[in-house]
């Protein structure tokens, strides 16, 4: 899997430790659903960015925690004698929120990283939870795919 980390701002702080947990979640996840070959671009940001994002794109007016952007939902002409992949999408992840979310759920902020990077993840691959059974759903590949990477709630 071909994983793009970068930060925006670019002087924002992020530690080799936020940048290998986000990289180890997002191979779990292709190796686990069978995306090993695909491409994913993901952004660690603040809540300052990550909050225009979330008003342009979704017409809400406040800083979440991780966006993402599918690049499945339309079909992509086929590039002849190219390496077969595919570019899942790209994925927006507020250090900030993870951090403030992580002190008020009682665990780390790498565990809070690694879990919005899965979560983000999976809606890169078509998961979604605006209905109960969607959100079990998701909830339950989110816990599958925790205990694959050996990170305890």
């Amino acid at each position: 899997m071909e994983v793009e980390i970068r930060c925006e701002p670019e002087d924002l702080a992020v530690s080799a430790a936020d940048v290998e947990a986000v990289r180890r979640a997002v191979l779990t996840v292709g190796r686990l659903y069978g995306a090993a070959d695909a491409e994913v671009s993901v952004t660690l940001t603040d809540d300052a960015h990550i909050h225009v994002l979330n008003r342009t794109y979704r017409s809400i007016d406040r800083p979440t925690d991780v966006l993402s952007f599918a690049l499945m939902e339309s079909e992509e002409p086929e590039i002849v004698g190219a390496k077969p992949h595919e570019a899942l999408g790209d994925l927006v992840i507020s250090l900030e929120r993870a951090q403030a979310q992580a002190e008020e759920y009682g665990h780390s902020a790498l565990r809070e990283l690694s879990f919005l990077t899965v979560h983000g993840m999976l809606h890169l691959l078509g998961y979604d939870h605006i209905e109960e059974g969607e959100r079990l759903e998701m909830e339950e590949e989110q816990r599958h795919v925790m205990e694959e990477l050996g990170i305890a709630r």
